[in-house]
């Protein structure tokens, strides 16, 4: 027989039932309301926007409290970790063969670790590479091209001079100009807020492979308004130095290398041992690309600028920085390890990378520096030419696998293959070196 509830047992279930009910509606209410309050702040802005760009931040605040309020964040420098973090570092001085593998160019003056968005116009105006434009009868050294990632003002004066004015320019030209530093506009269109790239070359060289920047997801735009700038490019000497994404035969370092050889390009010509250069670019997202997060979908935004929830709503976090400064809402949404764990599992692939590249470092530079020798001791240009090959090659890939900064966590794997070929193309370079000046009676390079 079955058991009956008292009546008051009953009453009390009911009543729960009841509470529970009325608790689940308030919280969906307000789940809505929030929802609600997004939604009408796009539909109902208080200053709304009449041109896809505005180069002011500061427009943007009253509509967009919180992504503005962080993305003001990007001023912090405290944030330090093993390798890189927020915080300015002398590269040149921590690594002085570097030095001798960029003589004759603008990055042995000066080359710094990158600090956040905010400090981009501080950092670019301070920089020893863009010489002293105006000072004791200096004049300019570096394009007008310069400026290109610097802020929202860029695509404003394009606009306004033209592209290949604005390229064509004195670095100089252009510093009374910009003044608003990385920003909203960089990356979203100010009357709608939807996410795209406000600089032409990577629209160009998507159009020259076939594709269409416009039709990429969602989620492909939230990496595409990086790549726009964190990429690497090169100027066309011969039009008004006008900027291009090397890109027409695919993304990897190859595959620029066989682009620039196909044109004849370089950078410099190195004059210690004469080798035609290619300086790389911070090639982010190409080596993103090739890294197993890349591979499986994952973007930019998702591990530098994680999702924020306050209340029922959630927004972008816009203090792009390092992704181990909030690894609770980086890589613990998909790893289940403790934070500790995740970020010596971090420290451990920059630790094996960054070790070999010092090695690279040296043999690199002794390569220029025995080429030089060379050169002293009588030389031919068709003896040196497969030793000044081999230089280029390897500093191409030492260059391609370092300059963007954070692919010894994004692609550890392709960068350890590049450097071990570096090595490699530096040490054929020595012993091509070796034989050349055995031929000139010399068998100690001194």
């Amino acid at each position: 027989m079955a058991k009956q509830l008292k009546k008051w047992q009953g009453w009390m279930l009911f009543g729960g039932s009841m509470l529970i009910v009325f608790v689940l509606g308030l919280l969906c209410f307000s789940l809505l309301e929030r929802r609600a309050e997004v939604a009408s702040v796009f539909n109902n802005r208080r200053v709304p926007m009449t041109d896809s760009t505005v180069a002011q931040n500061e427009k943007f605040k009253e509509d967009f409290p919180r992504e503005y309020e962080t993305w003001a964040m990007t001023a912090d420098t405290t944030f330090k970790s093993m390798y890189n973090g927020s915080q300015e570092r002398d590269i040149l001085k921590a690594f002085p063969d570097i030095v001798i593998i960029w003589a004759g160019y603008a990055f042995s003056r000066n080359y710094n670790t990158p600090r956040g968005h905010r400090h981009a116009i501080e950092d670019l105006r301070k920089i020893l590479r863009t010489g002293n434009p105006g000072i004791d009868g200096d004049g300019d050294i570096q394009p007008g091209t310069c400026w290109t990632c610097k802020g929202p003002d860029i695509p404003r004066l394009m606009r306004e001079k033209g592209i290949g004015a604005f390229y064509g320019a004195k670095w100089s030209d252009w510093g009374p100009e910009v003044m608003n530093t990385v920003g909203c506009s960089d990356c979203h269109d100010a009357r709608t807020m939807d996410l795209r790239p406000a600089r032409p070359a990577l629209y160009e060289a998507w159009k020259r492979a076939g594709k269409d920047v416009n039709k990429a997801s969602h989620q492909e735009m939230r990496s595409l308004v990086c790549a726009q700038c964190h990429t690497e490019y090169y100027f066309e000497k011969d039009n008004h130095q006008y900027l291009k994404f090397p890109q027409d035969k695919g993304l990897t370092c190859e595959a620029a290398e066989a682009y620039y050889d196909s044109i004849g390009f370089y950078d410099y010509i190195h004059p210690l041992s004469k080798a035609k250069i290619l300086k790389a670019q911070h090639p982010g997202y190409e080596l993103f690309k090739q890294g197993i997060h890349g591979q499986r979908g994952l973007s930019c935004a998702d591990c530098h600028m994680p999702y924020m929830q306050e209340g029922g709503i959630k927004y972008t976090d816009h203090h792009v920085q390092s992704p181990l400064a909030k690894i609770d809402r980086t890589c613990q949404t998909c790893h289940r390890q403790d934070a500790e764990t995740l970020r010596q599992n971090v420290y451990e692939r920059q630790k094996k990378v960054y070790d070999f590249a010092v090695k690279v470092n040296h043999e690199l530079a002794t390569a220029h520096l025995e080429a030089e020798f060379a050169w002293k001791k009588g030389a031919t240009q068709p003896e040196m030419a497969k030793a000044l090959n081999d230089i280029r090659k390897s500093q191409w890939r030492w260059d391609y696998s370092l300059a963007s900064h954070g692919a010894a966590f994004h692609a550890p794997q392709e960068v350890m293959r590049l450097l071990a070929n570096a090595m490699a193309y530096a040490k054929d370079a020595r012993i091509e070196i070796a034989r050349v000046v055995a031929k000139h009676g010399f068998t100690v390079l001194s």
